[in-house]
C-alpha cells in the first residue's frame, strides 16, 4: 500500500510517500480501506519528534480515518464488511489501509462524505472526554474555548452550543472571531486586541465561566483562574504556550477551582470505546440533523501531506485539514 512516513524528525518535507505492507489485524480490530484521513496538531508534534508513538502503534502519522471495512471479525459488532465508518486510531492513518479497534469505529453519519467523516473522530473524542467527562460541563453552565477556530475549537463551540450552553471563544483575528460566532459562540474574543479576562468578566456580570477548554496553558493558566466562576474547572489538552505556570493556590482553595488535563492517544481501548458509545448516543443525532456540522478548511491528496502540515503550522485555517486517499 501507499503511505506517508516520517523519514526523519524535522520540517514538513520530511513527510515522504512510501510503500508499506498492509497492516496485520490484531484481535478486536478491523481493516479499513482508507478514503480520507484527518490532519491534527499531534501529527505535527510527532513529525517534530515531540509526540512519542505508543508501544505497539504504527509509526505512520494519522489519528483518524474514514473509509470502508475490508476485513475483521465483526461478530456481534453491528458492522459488516463494506460498511462506511470513521475511526479513532493510535497511528497509521496516512495510508491506503489502516487498522482500528472495532469499538473505536463509528458509522459515517447519514448525509456526510468520507472526507467530512474523517474530520470527526480526533476532535469529537477529545472534546467529549475533556469538556463533558472530565470537566463535567452541566446544564446551564458556560464554556470558554481557547483557540476557537482550530479543529478542536470548532467542535467544542458547536457541540456545547447545540447542547444549550453559552460559549465564548478566543481567536487571533477579527475574522476568526466572527467565524466563532457563526458557529454558535456568544462572543469571539480577539486575544491580540482584547484581554479575554476582562471580556469574560464583563460578559458574565463578573461571575466568570464554569469551564475552560485550554490548549495553550503556560501563562494563560493564572489568567484563566481569574475568569473562572466559583467551582470552575480548567481542562488542559495541549501546551502550546508552555508546560509551566505560576498559579495562586489560595484562589484555588477559596473558590474550589479545579485544573485538570489529559491526552487521549495513550488511553486504553476500553476508555475510548466508552467515549465512542457516548458520541453515537448523544452527538451523532446532532450531526445527522445538521445541528453540528463538520468544518473542512482544505483537502489535500495523500501525497501532499507535507503541504497540509505546512498549512497547519501557519494557523491560518478555520476548522479541519483533511487528506484524500485515492
Amino acid at each position: 500500500m501507499k503511505a506517508i512516513e516520517i523519514s526523519r524528525f524535522g520540517p514538513p518535507h520530511v513527510l515522504q510517500l512510501c510503500e508499506r505492507q498492509i497492516p496485520q489485524l490484531q484481535q478486536g480490530e478491523v481493516l479499513i480501506k482508507v478514503h480520507a484521513a484527518g490532519v491534527n496538531r499531534p501529527d505535527v508534534l510527532q513529525r517534530l519528534g515531540h509526540y512519542p508513538v505508543p508501544a505497539g502503534a504504527s509509526d505512520l502519522p494519522g489519528l483518524e480515518v474514514a473509509g470502508e471495512i475490508e476485513d475483521g471479525d465483526l461478530t456481534g459488532t453491528g458492522f459488516k464488511k463494506g460498511d462506511l465508518v470513521c475511526a479513532l486510531v493510535q497511528g497509521g492513518g496516512y495510508a491506503e489501509y489502516c487498522t482500528a479497534p472495532v469499538s473505536q469505529c463509528l458509522p459515517v453519519p447519514k448525509g456526510l462524505t468520507s472526507i467530512e467523516a474523517a474530520s470527526l473522530p480526533e476532535t469529537f473524542f477529545t472534546v467529549w472526554s475533556n469538556v463533558f467527562d472530565r470537566a463535567k460541563l452541566a446544564k446551564g453552565e458556560t464554556l470558554l474555548v481557547q483557540g476557537g477556530t482550530s479543529g478542536i475549537g470548532v467542535t467544542a463551540i458547536q457541540l456545547a452550543s447545540a447542547m444549550g450552553h453559552r460559549v465564548f471563544a478566543t481567536a487571533g483575528t477579527d475574522e476568526k472571531c466572527r467565524a466563532c460566532e457563526a458557529l454558535g459562540a456568544a462572543k469571539g474574543i480577539n486575544y491580540r486586541a482584547e484581554d479575554f479576562v476582562q471580556v469574560i468578566r464583563s460578559e458574565t456580570g463578573k461571575k466568570g465561566v464554569d469551564v475552560i477548554l485550554d490548549m495553550v496553558a503556560g501563562d494563560y493558566v493564572p489568567r484563566e483562574l481569574d475568569c473562572l466562576a466559583d467551582d470552575g474547572r480548567i481542562a488542559i489538552i495541549a501546551l502550546l504556550g508552555g508546560a509551566k505556570a505560576a498559579v495562586d493556590l489560595g484562589q484555588i482553595l477559596r473558590r474550589r477551582l479545579t485544573i485538570t488535563g489529559s491526552t487521549l492517544r495513550p488511553r486504553s481501548v476500553a476508555f475510548k470505546a466508552a467515549i465512542a458509545d457516548n458520541l453515537r448516543k448523544h452527538v451523532w443525532p446532532l450531526i445527522e440533523t445538521g445541528k453540528v456540522k463538520p468544518v473542512i478548511y482544505q483537502v489535500f491528496p495523500l501525497e501532499s501531506a507535507a503541504a497540509a502540515h505546512a498549512m497547519m503550522e501557519t494557523s491560518t485555517h478555520i476548522g479541519k485539514i483533511v487528506l484524500k486517499v485515492a
